[in-house]
């Protein structure tokens, strides 16, 4: 026998938050947005009285037409609305005229008089903000509430794989250091300039943090060279046909490498001071490759998945599997399909797989 939901009750928090993980896989499919609508008490404390549960429930009820759910965002003091399928183009619209909504019922409500003010706060997804400053707010943990939850059941995994990237790449980092100083060395000496290079990228997140990599570039070259094919590959990934996308995500040709910075890119030894990345947390040895800001930029909402759900790494499945020779598409499945399923065994093996791919250097730039 088929179990009836009243829409009119609150879902408990697991369930509600399945749902808005899924509204906001639906959202990326459908192109349309999505409105989450949080009304809490101003003072923080508990709603848990059945009087003022009803009482909101009875609010968000009236405004949450066919599509729209209500749920617990956190038990006893939070309660949401969910409202999917809103075009894009009329979403300030929806948004403003839901917050009005609610405000307006709540002061023309006598019975909100006996006990604190409530709060009410809006999400919007697809959100707003493509500048390296919002990027944090991207990763706003109410429409990802699967983040949260995924920390807490993997927290055992996560804690051995953070003790094995600290072995690991203290380890290297000792038996390398002729390898580093002899690269270094003939990086300074083919070029003028460091024979480090310092790029701020965007990490786990969306926190932005300091990687570094030897200097295969000479230095004070144009960078808007990449800034412009990097925009262009992410953005025609999905316009064109399997047989005319780009063949690779980085330039094939490009005179501002120095031809000791052409061999450091092909065996990806360029790579290597990332090692200090990972002993300091910014970084894992498995994981996704860390974007630059204007790559972010260019993001669709679900390419997002690839820097909130795993850690960058200096190697992974695309890293290993796919190198450059995919479509920007393809690599960023590649890396949510690694963070779906990352284990130790997982990494493991990728990390064994990576010496070959280093030393054959198939697709690498």
């Amino acid at each position: 026998m088929q179990t009836i939901v009243d829409p009119a009750i609150p879902l408990d928090e697991r369930a509600f938050k399945e749902v808005i993980t899924k509204e906001r896989s639906r959202a990326d499919r459908s192109g349309r947005a999505l409105v989450l609508l949080l009304v809490s008490r101003q003072d923080g404390g508990l709603l848990d009285l059945s009087d003022r549960v009803s009482f909101v429930t009875d609010i968000l009820s009236g405004m949450k037409g066919d599509l729209g759910m209500l749920g617990w965002v956190e038990a006893g003091r939070m309660i949401g609305l969910i409202v999917p399928e809103i075009d894009s183009r009329e979403i300030a619209g929806v948004s403003e005229r839901l917050e009005t909504e609610c405000e307006d019922a709540v002061a023309r409500d006598a019975s909100c008089d006996a006990w604190p003010e409530l709060s009410v706060t809006l999400r919007v997804y697809p959100e707003e903000g493509d500048s390296e400053e919002t990027f944090a707010e991207l990763a706003d943990p109410f429409l990802y509430p699967e983040l949260s939850m995924d920390r807490r059941t993997r927290a055992g995994f996560l804690f051995l794989k953070r003790r094995m990237d600290v072995v690991f790449s203290t380890v290297m980092l000792i038996l390398l250091l002729p390898l580093l100083a002899l690269i270094a060395a003939l990086v300074r000496a083919t070029s003028p300039g460091p024979a480090f290079f310092r790029q701020v990228r965007v990490g786990h997140l969306m926190k932005p943090f300091t990687m570094y990599k030897f200097r295969t570039m000479y230095s004070d070259v144009d960078h808007h060279v990449h800034h412009h094919y990097v925009s262009w590959f992410i953005t025609a990934s999905d316009q064109v046909s399997a047989d005319a996308q780009p063949t690779t995500f980085k330039l094939t040709t490009d005179d501002r490498i120095t031809p000791i910075g052409r061999w450091l890119r092909r065996t990806s030894l360029d790579e290597l001071p990332q090692l200090w990345n990972v002993l300091i947390g910014d970084m894992s040895l498995v994981g996704p490759r860390p974007p630059l800001a204007y790559e972010v930029q260019q993001y669709r909402p679900w390419h997002r998945g690839r820097v909130l759900y795993a850690k960058p790494g200096i190697t992974g499945l695309w890293q290993v599997f796919g190198r450059s020779r995919t479509t920007f598409d393809e690599m960023v499945r590649m890396d949510l399909r690694y963070a779906r399923t990352m284990s130790l065994w997982t990494d493991i093996k990728i990390i064994l797989a990576t010496p070959i791919a280093m030393i054959i250097g198939k697709g690498a730039c």
